[in-house]
Order: C-alpha cells, then sequence, then structure tokens
C-alpha cells in the first residue's frame, strides 16, 4: 500500500510527530510505501524522517492547493493520513482530490477557535460544540499569537465552521479516547466514520519497578504552561502534610510563575524544578517514585505520559479533565480527582504516600490495564487494518 502522510512540520516536536514518526516507521517496515506532503522543518531528527518517509513533497508559503495536486499525482497513493494541518487551502485540495482521506484527531484544533477548549480567564473546561457562542461571551475570536510578531491575533469564526465541515467529509476520523470522539459528534461529525485508536507508547523497562521508599517522591512529568495546572498542583503540594518530595520535569513558558509561587508557599525545599531531562535519566527517577501527578485543568485528549508511567508500576492522581477517564480508573489504578479539587488532590497524594502496599497495588493493576489495553503492536495492527479498509472503500467507489 501507498500511504501519504500530511503534517505541518518536518522532525520531531512534541507528541503529535512522535505519533506520526513512529507509526510511519513500523508500516514502512512492514512492507508499505510512506510518503510525506509536510510544513517547514523543525531541526530536529530530520534525518530520521528522511530515512522513514519516501518520497517527501514540502508546501510553501502561499495557496498549496498546486503542490497537493502534484503530489497526489507524483505518488498516487492508495490513502492519505492528515495530522496536524490548519492550512484550508491543503485540505480544501485533499478532499477535492477524491483520494481516500482520514485524520489523525491529536487535539481540538478542528472544532475549537482558542484549540484547547477552556476559558482562558476562568479555566472553566467548555462543554459546547463550535457556535456563535464562541465569538460571544467566549471571546474566542482573539487568540494569543504563539508565532511572533503581535501578541494576539484574529481567529474567523467562517473559516473554523469551514475547517469542520471540510472534515466532515473525511473517511475516518481516528481519535485517541472516548471523549474525542464524542467531542467530534456533538459537532456534526458522523459516528460510523469515527474510530478510536489510542496513541500507544512502546513497552517500558520490564524490569524495573519503584522502590516506593521513605523519600515519598512525586512526579511531574510534561510542559510547564498554564493548561497543564503546574500551579494548582503546587497549592495541593502545600496542603500535604505527610513528608514528600516533588520533582517537576519539563519546562515552558510558565515555569517562571511557578516557581515564584513554590516559593511564596514555602515549598522550595520539598519541590525542585528539573526542567526536560533524557529519557534515560527520567527513569531513575521511576525507580524511587510512589506517585505520578498529573494536574492537567485542559481538558486533555489523553495524556500519554499517564500511559507510560503505568509501563512501570506507577499510581496516577489526576483530575478529572477530558480524555484521561479513559484509563485512570478511580481506585483501581489511582485516583480521578473532582476538577480543580485541590484539596481531593492533596487528599489522595498524602493516601499514597502513607500506604505504600496500596500505591504499589494499585500500580500493578495499572500495568495490567495498559498491558492488555494498549498493546503497541495491536496499536499499529489496527491502523494498517484501518488504511486497507479505507484504501478498498476508495477503490470500490
Amino acid at each position: 500500500m501507498k500511504l501519504l502522510y500530511v503534517h505541518e512540520r518536518f522532525g520531531a516536536l512534541a507528541g503529535a510527530e512522535a505519533n506520526a514518526h513512529i507509526t510511519a516507521t513500523e508500516l514502512a517496515g512492514r512492507g508499505h510505501t510512506i510518503g510525506i506532503l509536510h510544513g517547514p522543518g523543525t531541526g530536529k531528527n530530520e534525518a530520521g524522517w528522511t530515512t522513514t518517509f519516501n518520497p517527501r513533497f514540502a508546501l510553501g508559503s502561499g495557496d498549496n492547493a498546486e503542490v497537493v495536486r502534484a503530489a497526489l499525482a507524483a505518488f498516487r497513493p492508495d490513502a492519505v493520513y492528515v495530522h496536524k494541518m490548519a492550512d484550508l487551502t491543503v485540505i480544501a485540495a485533499l478532499v477535492a482530490s477524491g483520494v481516500p482521506l482520514v485524520r489523525m484527531v491529536h487535539d481540538h484544533d478542528i472544532y475549537c477557535m482558542r484549540s484547547y477548549k477552556y476559558n482562558y480567564f476562568t479555566r472553566a473546561i467548555c462543554t459546547r460544540p463550535a457556535s456563535l457562542y464562541c465569538i460571544f461571551p467566549c471571546l474566542a475570536s482573539v487568540v494569543k499569537n504563539s508565532g511572533g510578531g503581535l501578541p494576539l491575533k484574529w481567529v474567523s469564526y467562517s473559516a473554523k465552521k469551514r475547517e469542520i465541515a471540510l472534515n466532515q467529509k473525511f473517511r475516518r476520523m481516528v481519535v485517541v479516547t472516548t471523549y474525542m470522539r464524542d467531542e467530534l459528534i456533538q459537532n456534526g461529525f458522523d459516528p460510523g466514520r469515527i474510530e478510536i485508536h489510542a496513541p500507544v507508547p512502546r513497552m517500558g523497562d520490564p524490569n524495573l519497578r519503584s522502590s516506593f521508599g521513605e523519600r515519598n517522591l512525586i512526579i511531574y512529568a510534561g510542559q510547564i504552561i498554564r493548561g497543564k495546572g503546574v500551579d494548582v498542583l503546587l497549592e495541593a503540594l502545600a496542603l500535604v502534610k505527610e513528608k514528600f518530595e516533588c520533582v517537576i520535569l519539563g519546562d515552558g513558558n510558565d515555569r517562571a510563575r511557578c516557581e515564584a509561587l513554590s516559593a511564596k508557599l514555602g515549598l522550595t525545599d520539598r519541590v525542585h524544578f528539573k526542567g526536560f531531562i533524557p529519557q534515560e535519566e527520567l527513569k531513575s527517577y521511576y525507580r524511587e517514585c510512589s506517585v505520578v501527578a498529573l494536574s492537567s485543568v485542559w481538558p486533555e485528549p489523553i495524556a500519554t505520559i499517564g500511559l507510560e508511567v503505568m509501563r512501570y508500576a506507577l499510581p496516577v492522581v489526576a483530575f478529572d479533565a477530558g480524555g484521561i477517564k479513559d484509563w485512570l480508573l478511580d481506585g483501581q489504578n489511582g485516583y480521578l480527582v473532582p476538577w480543580m479539587d485541590r484539596a481531593k488532590f492533596a487528599g489522595r497524594l498524602e493516601e499514597l504516600l502513607r500506604d505504600k502496599a496500596l500505591a504499589r497495588r494499585l500500580g500493578e493493576n495499572g500495568l495490567k490495564l495498559v498491558s492488555e489495553r494498549y498493546d503497541f503492536n495491536q496499536y499499529i495492527v489496527d491502523l494498517e487494518s484501518l488504511f486497507t479498509r479505507v484504501a478498498g472503500e476508495g477503490a470500490a467507489a
């Protein structure tokens, strides 16, 4: 099968790029020809991407409709797999081509003008479909500009509705959780065209287990941005009476504010910001960890860090936000805490710090769940089956 990936970047960057590269590499290893239509390079592991994706078609900065048509004519794919792509000229040209299209929904970009489905000011999670409510009172037409230049940018409501309409014409939408499926359905997508395929991380070191020692180590691993709720985690930690140490692994534009808040709460000697660390070094923390704190207050599509740490038999405490409840079963492999309830979050952390037998048992339950439900090889087989079915539907049509 010839499969054309479409993505707005080329090279390693974040979770979307990691998923695109690993799935393409695995499918290429199974004998399929994998090409890519892509935006600018990231400067990270582009050599690895060059090895996996062949041929490669680069998008320009203007109207890319002709670039899309030329790539399809040259490669003649059996199916197209679109990851993140906000350029509607690209999406429209793909839809017009008649080639079977599959879309990987990594986040809320397609149907949310702010892209993160919660109010920047109140942090309340949005439960509405895209509508005029997005303009007023949500004021989502004006959003933060992360691309440089002016601090704010304008987002068109009519363009967002057109983006939704174009994506509704895809043969399949691939989502990562039940929550994400329901978000698409309430935005008018056909339930029969939506499939759940969680982006499964590879199996961890089967010999690595935590000592659950007296260090009482709590780990947070992820970006330090407002939606990840590191500030809320710090406020919860200030309520913990048990002796503990917490390491914050990651970086982001909210780090300075969170470090100042940690000092203000008197947590400097117990909370340590380590920044980004290599994967191998991460394991050294897992060996002493008693509980992983997942403090996201925005509606996470899935939060794959949870799947990763469960592979090391570690219990998780998280807020009930978005798709986390697909894999975090309250009282079985950790605790799902009511959204923004700092006192309850602190109480659950204390419970696992005090009762190491309980922490170990919940961790083992998590390992069993992730091993049975989130098998990497089965994930690739299921994706391959999806593309085969979609390509067959396209040939029949």
